[in-house]
Parts: structure tokens; C-alpha cells; sequence
């Protein structure tokens, strides 16, 4: 399969279930920007039906390779970034999952009902990747009680398999220079940025510096009703070279940490577009 087709199955739902993605995007574009997206990132669970391995075939089927992986223990998370082997500007994937037996009981014994009640055939499925919430609706109730624990679980089993995010790669753009000069012009047009811990994760010196939308707040239909809740977000991805002049393909986990934290819940403001 095409590469450009891969991302354009992930872009398609991703920038029409999340009208923001779409209004941000043809921001830059409108700027004449030919936007260029530096990586895709993917959540899943680590039981073996469905753990990264098995997430990641689509890419490695299509001539990526495995380069890093990443730990992110308060979280109870793990993760791995894949690259192409001989295309530098494909995009890349970042795929993460949750450690499933760290959780408490009452975690493990939600997601796993929710898991075991797929039928292998949907599991082995290689269109797993893009088929979104497999295990159908859940209680919103069980939505806020998984998010007291873990926002990335509550958030897994509700949207299941989609991008959830695409990020922008700053070094392609031509008329911004920097992440604090994309992240004016994002906030002009009134979208929120992820300020967990500042607005920019990553220095110059870390060779990576990236930023990011608040997931967009919208409806999302529950078993006992309709409710809103984080869906997904845009971020901006800025590379710098390393001494030798070439430029870091990377992840830095203390950045990515922060950036999960983009999907967590939070009240939508009266004024938010």
C-alpha cells in the first residue's frame, strides 16, 4: 500500500470528526503553507489481540522499521516510534499502549470485559488499525470512573482506533520559524494550547520542541445518552540538527508525557470557538 494512502485512511476521519483539526490546517494553508506532517500517533492496549505489535503491521507491512521506545511510568504507559526505512519525509508513527495489568482492579476487569466481548475475527482484522471504537458504547458513568484513574484509558475505550493526533512539522513551513510564532497565530484564531507545563516541551538543546492544541470538546454518544468529552488534537513539531548536521527523528519522553496530557478532560469555555 501506498504510503500517502495509509495517512490519508488515519487524516480522513480524523480531520472531519474534529472540525478544529480541519479550521487549524486550512489556517496554514490559507497562509500558503503546503503542510508536511511529522509523525502520527496511535493508543492502544497491551494485551497481546491488539498491543502495539500487532497496531504497528500496517506500518511495518509498508516498509517501516522500529527506532525507539519510551517509558512513561506514572502513566502506566509504553511506547514505540517507527520511521520508514528509505523515506525521510514519511511521516512517522508513534504507538502507544496501556499496561494493563499496573491499573487497579477495577481497571483491569472493566477493560478486559470490554475486550474479551470482540470476537477474535475482529481482532485479526487488518483494517483493526482504523475501525475506530471496536468494542461499542459505553456507560459514561464508567467513561468518568476509568478517568479518575487513567484519562488515557477512559479515552482508548471510548474512540478505540483513530489517529489521536497529527502533528504539523514546523521545518517545512515557510512562513513561521519558530513553535512560539506557531503557537500565536493558533491562539489568534482562539484555539487553546496545552499549557500542562508551559506551552513548549523541549529545547534547542534536546534537538526537539513541540506544542499542542487542548483536544477539541464535542459531543460524543454514550450508552445512556449524549455528553461532551475531549476528542482529539493538533500538535507542532519543530527539529533541530544534531552535531553531525542531521536532523533528530526522535521522541523525547518527557515531552510526549505532557503532550498525552492534551486529551484530558477539562470544562469547555463559554467563549472557546
Amino acid at each position: 500500500m501506498e504510503i500517502a494512502q495509509i495517512f490519508d485512511r488515519f487524516w480522513q476521519p480524523y480531520s472531519t470528526q474534529n472540525p478544529n483539526a480541519k479550521r487549524i490546517y486550512d489556517l496554514f494553508t490559507a497562509q500558503g503553507e503546503n503542510i508536511v506532517h511529522d509523525h502520527i500517533a496511535l493508543r492502544t492496549f497491551n494485551d497481546p489481540r491488539m498491543n502495539i505489535d500487532v497496531i504497528a503491521k500496517v506500518f511495518t507491512d509498508n516498509g517501516y522499521e522500529e527506532k525507539g521506545t519510551y517509558e512513561f511510568k506514572a502513566k502506566k504507559v509504553f511506547g514505540k516510534h517507527f520511521e520508514h526505512k528509505t523515506d525521510p519525509l514519511a511521516p512517522k508513527a508513534f504507538i502507544s499502549e496501556l499496561l494493563i495489568e499496573q491499573c487497579s482492579d477495577y481497571l483491569q476487569t472493566t477493560i478486559k470485559k470490554y475486550l474479551n466481548s470482540v470476537k477474535d475475527s475482529t481482532y485479526n482484522n487488518p483494517d483493526l488499525v482504523y475501525e475506530g471504537s471496536i468494542w461499542g458504547k459505553i456507560p459514561f458513568e464508567t467513561y468518568n470512573k476509568l478517568r479518575e484513574e487513567s484519562e488515557y484509558a477512559a479515552w482508548l475505550l471510548v474512540y478505540g482506533y483513530r489517529a489521536n493526533h497529527f502533528a504539523i512539522k514546523v521545518n517545512e513551513l515557510k512562513n513561521f520559524k519558530s513553535l512560539q510564532e506557531v503557537n500565536a497565530f493558533v491562539k489568534s484564531h482562539g484555539y487553546l494550547m496545552n499549557t500542562t507545563a508551559g506551552e513548549i516541551y523541549g529545547t534547542p538543546e534536546e534537538l526537539l520542541e513541540q506544542s499542542a492544541t487542548k483536544a477539541e470538546i464535542l459531543p460524543f454518544e454514550f450508552k445512556d445518552g449524549t455528553f461532551e468529552i475531549p476528542s482529539c488534537f493538533y500538535e507542532f513539531t519543530l527539529r533541530y540538527n544534531d552535531e553531525n548536521g542531521k536532523q533528530y527523528s526522535g521522541f523525547i519522553a518527557a515531552n510526549a508525557d505532557k503532550i498525552f496530557e492534551s486529551t484530558n478532560f477539562y470544562k469547555k469555555q463559554a467563549d472557546m470557538m
